[in-house]
């Protein structure tokens, strides 16, 4: 009798979906560059098209119960633009580098078939900026998304392999592990793979690791953001508005922490009410607390809601159900302190502090409690404050006078790749310390020539060395 065990059953069913990707992606391996970024556009035009990014919005917050339709068209189509962007810029079929002084040119190949795990929060938008940069590299992906997304992720890949039925590319490029999504299927695609791509929970990205399979694992976010005695306070509290209301803070980019400067604290508070936030007093807090948070754990009901449910959850003063997102003060960091941590709410905490020494060390303290690696960000006039956060602090990217969620996966107006995947580097044990991006989906063959030889005399190399230290 066979076994049919849970565990053999879903290597089965992965192994089909593997099957069929790699005879698409040897189909495939092939294409010219203008093939592949006609591929790379379908799949962009499959979520972008207007019509489409609404329907996949409504059905992205229908399925998952996070966000709202409004923020996720625009994610939809803003990450779908700037990834398609960055992608038709470069070459990835044949060369693409040629350095004639060292005498190497380097050569693009597939990686193969990418397994990509992705989470509620995105249903739609990450799962189709993957396979823009998979496909982009000749690569065929599967995708196992998170199961209270798998309905918007679902059609999202059966609109993607439709456009590419529509242009005469394989389908297979494009595949979801079947429904229901349990965490055994998830961990058959990523054993099956040749490399395996991690947005989500951290759980996803340990087992990622731990598969055999090569893996790029992103980190969690609890961004903290200071704001200087120098910074454009009106400019400021306009944009941590924009960046924390967006899709009801779901982003791991997202404002959960501000680090202000007593000189300037009321005045930073004044400006942040006047662009739409509400300080809750005291008592209000307490109740937030109690309620945002269950038995230790962010309560559901709540996270990633719209501003009026919440105000009416935590039973705030009539004037807050006119605000955008709330203010909560805090001064400790750690377990006994949950404002300190990532909140996936319009839930921003507030710490006050004399001056700028102060300021870094809380930002190292909340970072080091979580989201260490991930990113922070700073708005001042003075270009030392900045540089210092960059130079001292254990993350990836510090960003100044930005809209955080705007500018930490890519923006027109930042130099980082478009992306929805932030890597952490070591410090949150991933294997990137940099966006997400098409250079992570390709294989490169270094042609190696011979040049002149470059072979510097010991005296060159020692002397500098000898003459501070002896031989």
């Amino acid at each position: 009798m066979l076994d049919r065990t849970p565990a053999s059953a879903d290597q089965e069913a992965v192994a089909t979906l593997v099957a069929r990707a790699r005879a698409a992606q040897r189909a495939f391996a092939d294409a010219t560059q203008e093939q592949v970024d006609d591929a790379v556009a379908a799949l962009a035009w499959a979520i972008y098209e207007p019509g489409r990014a609404r329907a996949l919005a409504e059905l992205a917050v229908a399925d998952t119960g996070l966000g709202n339709v409004a923020d996720k068209i625009t994610k939809n189509q803003r990450k779908t633009f700037g990834t398609l962007r960055d992608l038709m810029r470069v070459r990835t079929v044949g060369v693409i580098e040629e350095d004639t002084a060292k005498g190497i040119v380097k050569i693009a190949k597939p990686l193969g078939v990418v397994g990509a795990v992705t989470p509620s929060t995105n249903p739609a938008a990450t799962p189709v900026n993957k396979a823009m940069m998979a496909v982009k590299g000749r690569n065929a992906i599967i995708i196992a998304p998170s199961p209270m997304g798998s309905a918007a992720t679902g059609r999202t890949v059966e609109l993607m392999r439709a456009e590419l039925a529509r242009i005469g590319a394989p389908e297979d490029l494009v595949q979801m592990i079947p429904t229901p999504i349990t965490k055994g299927l998830t961990q058959a695609l990523m054993e099956a793979v040749d490399l395996v791509v991690v947005t989500g929970s951290q759980d996803n990205v340990r087992r990622a690791y731990s598969s055999g399979t090569p893996a790029i694992g992103v980190g969690a976010g609890n961004v903290p953001v200071i704001v200087d005695e120098s910074a454009d306070l009106a400019e400021a509290a306009r944009k941590i508005c924009a960046s924390k209301t967006f899709d009801n803070s779901t982003s791991c980019s997202s404002e959960n922490a501000l680090v202000v400067l007593d000189s300037v604290y009321d005045a930073t508070i004044a400006a942040l009410e006047e662009a739409g936030a509400y300080l809750c007093t005291a008592e209000e807090r307490e109740r937030v607390q109690s309620r945002l948070w269950e038995n230790g754990k962010l309560n559901r009901k709540l996270i990633a809601k719209d501003a009026a449910i919440l105000a009416e959850a935590f039973a705030l003063a009539p004037k807050a159900r006119e605000a955008r997102f709330f203010l909560v003060e805090e001064t400790g960091v750690g377990k006994a302190h949950p404002f300190s941590g990532e909140k996936l709410s319009l839930v921003l905490a507030v710490y006050r502090v004399p001056d700028f020494d102060a300021a870094v060390d809380q930002v190292r303290k909340i970072l080091d409690h979580q989201g260490r690696g991930h990113s922070c960000g700073i708005h001042t006039r003075d270009e030392a404050h900045a540089r210092r956060l960059a130079d001292e602090l254990d993350v990836v990217r510090v960003l100044v006078n930005f809209a955080h969620t705007f500018g930490n996966g890519g923006g027109f107006d930042s130099g980082l790749n478009f992306t929805l995947s932030m890597g952490c580097g070591s410090w949150q044990k991933n294997s990137i310390s940099e966006n997400l991006n098409w250079k992570h989906f390709v294989n490169i063959t270094h042609l190696v020539r011979p040049i002149p030889e470059d072979k510097p005399s010991e005296e060159a190399l020692f002397g500098p060395f000898w003459s501070r230290h002896g031989r």
